[in-house]
């Protein structure tokens, strides 16, 4: 009898509105699908999706945005002036990207918001926050120049986007969590990961956008086999947002992890152009991201599923599973002693 522990597939998504967690988790599993036969790995695809190759499940949190904060962001008094202290970094570091494109170059309207973001030339404090970054909301997708994937979005679409990240990393919006114990919002969310995961088998994380932040802080604690790490489309280098605010400190390869291969499409506006493999510390046994660069020519390149239909991603996380429950490479069913599933692990530094 193969004693070897199915291993786990792990996804964590990242902003938006409210999902159904089992409707998303079957379009990742088939996005997923759809690159491993790209990769030539059509003999694997039935084990996915039936979950022979490995129990799968999908992080939902969504939900708790709801819950913590108006899922609806109507004006400058909807969000707190620390909140929006956070997401004016966002907006900026968005912007210096988009002025660095060759076919932006010289684009008045793009400079002249990007002055007013910042008329002294340093980053906006908290104070006054709220209703000048409501401004700048308002002045962003009114600029003809700016990338198409603002165009189709009021003010309201863009704070209600990027207010997730921010409400994620001022570690605010205390409640009750399961224990009875109060729990910050970003706690409940990595609660959210740690019931996915089971420190007795090994798993393969996927985080996309805001998730790959969660899933980078969640693990940090864990103690399970992690043998893969893949984030997708991340904005944790951000400069302006993510890293500055990420724990634990200094950023370092969480130590469970064996490999962590980091994709980033070229074309993907999220993506800054910092690379984590140039800022994360390495493990202890010297694990660090490893970048994956492609160029998909897409006007909007940051949709977990694109990325999960590449082929190039598709192929180590359909490996790392065969990998995983094959009976020579399988991992001992007693090596997860640590943070059991569904306990909230706080990020060290927090």
């Amino acid at each position: 009898m193969n004693s070897t522990p199915k291993p786990k597939l792990v996804f964590v998504h990242g902003i938006g509105g409210p999902r159904v967690p089992r409707e998303e988790l079957m379009e990742w599993k088939r996005a997923l699908a759809g690159g491993a036969r790209a990769a030539n790995l059509a003999s694997d695809i039935s084990a996915l999706t039936m979950d022979w190759l490995a129990d799968c499940s999908f992080a939902y949190y969504g939900d708790l945005f709801t819950d913590a904060e108006p899922q609806s962001v109507g004006g400058p008094d909807d969000l707190d002036d620390e909140e929006a202290a956070i997401v004016l970094g966002l907006l900026a570091e968005f912007l210096e990207e988009e002025a660095a494109r060759p076919q932006n170059q010289g684009d008045r309207a793009l400079a002249r918001v990007r002055a007013q973001l910042s008329p002294d030339g340093q980053a906006q404090g908290f104070v006054g926050a709220g209703r000048h970054l409501w401004a700048m909301a308002t002045a962003v997708v009114a600029v003809p120049g700016v990338a198409q994937v603002t165009r189709w979005a009021s003010a309201s679409d863009v704070l209600r986007t990027w207010s997730q990240p921010a409400r994620y990393l001022r570690r605010k919006d205390k409640d009750k969590g399961k224990d009875g114990q109060d729990t910050t919002l970003d706690e409940r969310i990595r609660a959210r990961v740690l019931e996915c995961l089971d420190p007795a088998r090994p798993t393969v994380v996927v985080g996309h956008s805001l998730g790959s932040v969660v899933a980078f802080e969640t693990l940090a604690s864990y103690k399970g086999p992690v043998p893969l790490l893949v984030t997708i489309g991340s904005p944790i280098a951000t400069s302006g947002l993510v890293w500055p605010r990420l724990r634990p400190r200094p950023p370092a390869t969480p130590d469970c992890v064996d490999r962590w291969l980091d994709f980033w499409d070229g074309d993907d506006l999220i993506v800054p152009r910092r690379k984590l493999a140039d800022l994360v510390r390495p493990n202890e046994r010297g694990v660090r991201p490893t970048p994956r660069r492609f160029d998909s020519r897409m006007w909007w390149a940051h949709g977990a599923t694109t990325y999960l239909e590449r082929a190039e991603v598709a192929e180590p996380v359909m490996r790392t599973l065969s990998a995983a429950s094959a009976p020579a490479g399988g991992t001992d069913a007693g090596a997860g002693t640590g943070t059991a599933a569904g306990t909230v692990a706080p990020v060290a530094g927090s």
